[in-house]
Order: C-alpha cells, then structure tokens, then sequence
C-alpha cells in the first residue's frame, strides 16, 4: 500500500486498482448524481467551533450503537458488490471491522454470503435485508441471519424500486462480469485484481444463488433480482419482519420527519437518516441537511444514526454534533478495500479515527458522548442549537 493520509488517497489508488464497471459502481448516483454531491458538498457548509485552553488529555472515542460498544460512533454501511471492489471483499471488511471495534453491515446483495462471513468473524456483524416479493426467501435469509448470530437487522426502505445509475447502464455492470470487448479489457488493465478474482470462488450474489426459488445459476439470477424488489413495501411489513426477526431492529433510509415519527411507531430501535448515497431519488436533499429536523422531532424517542457523505472523521464530528449517535461509512472504506483489500479498510478506519479524535481535541471536547451543536459555529445548513441542550460543565 502507498502512503495514505486521507480518504482521497484512498480512492484515487482504488480507482488505479479496480475495473471501470466497479469503481464506477462504487463511485456513482442517480441521474444527474446532484443529491450525491451534495452529500458530500453539504458537510463543508458546517463550520465548528474552535476552543482553546481547555484540557485535552485522556481522550475517548468509545461510544455505543444500537446497544453495542464500539471503539468509535462509526459503522460500515452495507454496500451491495462489496466483493467486486475485491476479492472476498466482504469477508475481509469484517475482519478489519471486527479487529478495529466498530460493526459491519453485510447488505444482501453481498458477493460473499451471509454463511461466507461468519466463516471468518469470531463476533456478530449486523445484516441488512431487502424486502423482495418472494416472502419464502426473505423469510429463509432472516432465518440465516440469525442462524449466524447477526445481532442487529437493518431494513432498508428506500429501494422498492432501483434508480437509475446512468454509469451502471454505460458500462453493462453484471456480477460476474460479462465477457465484452470492453469489460475483458478493464479487467485486462487491472492485473492484481484479476489474480484476486482467479483465487476465489466467491463472484457473484452468494446470498440469493443456490437460496432462491427458481436461482441455482447466473441466467437466471438477472431476471430474478429485476422482478424481485417489492413495490408494495409498507409500514405494515416492519411488525412481521420485527416478529421474525426478534432482536435490535433498524431501519434504513428516513430522510423525512413524517417519515421519522412513522418509524419510531413501528418500535424499531433505531433509525439511519439516509438518502442511498444520493444513488435513489435524485434531488433528495443531502442527508446532512435532513439530520438536525429529524433529531429534534423523534431524538428523544429513537436512537438516530446517520449516513450518506462522510469522507473524513471531521464529517463523523459534524453528524454526531448535530445529534446522530452515530454514524456509518460506505464510500470511504469501499476506496480502501479497492485499494489494498483487508489492510485498506484498516488504514480507511485509522484515516477517520485520527482525524475524529484531533478535531475533537481542537474543538475543546475529551469524550465524543458530549459533542452537541454547541461544537458548532456556523452553518449554512441552518443548524440551530437545541433547547434541550445545556452546556456541559467542562474539567
């Protein structure tokens, strides 16, 4: 691995490493990719409050998630293909997650299985779930989750129907991929990844081949997966997937405080203020900009986690400042897993542990648990102090 020193680096060695189709899989939004920009354009509008003289000494960064103790408020999100960025690439991101403390989430649309990475962790890891229209399997991948111990589901709401990635569409993306022209050569021109891919048997969506009705080869994967996402999702299905499920429920994809209220009915135990990465509704606001109206309205009620543009641990202090209890990463450690596999993931957690903990320490705080909107100095986003906030007496 080059020398790395923030996430950037990460992602411009990935993009050396990886084949077009799957950086750009990694690397893309919907439609005109505005609502991803602005994920990431929007922290930058959050300026923090600097203080000086204060002690800076015996630091923390343990907090908790979802009634889990973590090293630091920062979880991998689950991003699908995960395995094509590099191979294994979702086992090897758990054992890097698990080494640094902080959870992984495993999406089911993983290239390893649900079985694959609990082969290779020795605690539990979070999974997220899909809601498909065959029941029958959804009902058989809950059961697999818990089979492995998975000690949190995180349900996704805001994929009933896929938006369009234009990259996706340009370059024919498919697990395994296709065997053009063009795709033989970006593989072509990415040797190591290549020798990678050759060494393992891990190359497609291993949750849903050889589980689902009617999928026991790839010609039939692609139309099982394009009739598969169930428009009908409704508030509704959450009381039986719950049921099913019996343990730490989170749901994925609030971005809207109707929407919020309606998920803390429900009796989730956590939500993830998200937009997908801006790769759904194109438009959408960023989830930055969503996060403060949402603490306010059902903070007191629900934990609230937060996702959707941090590229960096100052992005990490901003979203818990403004009241998320923490936060996940997806983007930022999909660039490391490109760029170096299992040692890339590492470097990416390191990269936005050091710059959480010195950001901190320059805003005059010791215990990430106490930051609150009083870090903040300005923000373009409007971000007001909460009422229910009084200042901590400092040591």
């Amino acid at each position: 691995m080059p020398k790395t020193v923030e996430i950037a680096d990460l992602k411009r060695i990935a993009q050396r490493r990886v084949p077009k189709m799957f950086f750009d899989y990694a690397d893309s939004g919907a439609w005109t990719e505005s609502t991803y920009r602005a994920n990431e354009e929007d922290f930058r509008k959050i300026q923090l409050r600097q203080r000086v003289a204060v002690d800076m000494s015996d630091r923390t960064l343990a907090s908790t998630m979802a009634g889990q103790a973590v090293s630091m408020p920062v979880a991998l999100a689950p991003t699908g293909l995960t395995g094509m960025q590099h191979a294994d690439g979702e086992m090897l991101a758990a054992q890097a997650a698990e080494e640094f403390g902080v959870p992984f989430t495993l999406s089911t649309m993983s290239i390893c299985s649900i079985e694959d990475v609990a082969s290779v962790t020795k605690k539990p890891f979070w999974f997220q779930l899909y809601v498909m229209r065959d029941r029958e399997f959804i009902y058989n991948l809950i059961d697999r989750a818990k089979a492995a111990k998975c000690s949190a589901l995180v349900l996704t709401l805001d994929l009933q129907i896929l938006g369009q990635r234009h990259k996706d569409v340009r370059n024919g993306l498919s697990a395994p991929p296709k065997f053009t022209a063009k795709h033989i050569w970006q593989m072509a021109t990415r040797p190591q990844w290549c020798l990678g891919m050759l060494k393992t048997e891990r190359r497609t969506f291993r949750n849903i081949v050889g589980h689902a009705k009617g999928v026991g080869d790839l010609s039939s994967l692609g139309t099982w997966t394009d009739e598969q996402f169930d428009p009908r999702l409704s508030w509704n299905d959450v009381a039986w997937i719950k049921e099913r499920w019996g343990g730490k429920l989170i749901l994925k994809g609030i971005l809207d405080v109707e929407d919020a209220r309606m998920a803390v009915s429900t009796g989730a135990d956590a939500i993830i203020v998200s937009n997908h990465g801006g790769r759904q509704l194109d438009g959408a606001p960023s989830s930055i900009s969503a996060l403060a109206d949402i603490v306010d309205a059902v903070g007191d009620k629900i934990e609230v986690l937060f996702d959707g543009g941090i590229r960096s641990g100052q992005d990490v202090l901003k979203a818990l400042a403004i009241g998320a209890r923490g936060t996940f990463i997806g983007r930022a450690f999909l660039y490391g897993l490109g760029a170096g596999g299992k040692q890339g993931v590492t470097q990416a957690l390191e990269i936005i542990r050091n710059e959480l903990d010195v950001t901190m320490a320059l805003c005059g705080e010791r215990d990430v648990k106490n930051l609150d909107r009083n870090n903040l100095y300005k923000s373009g986003l409007e971000t007001k102090p909460r009422a229910a906030a009084p200042r901590k007496k400092r040591a």
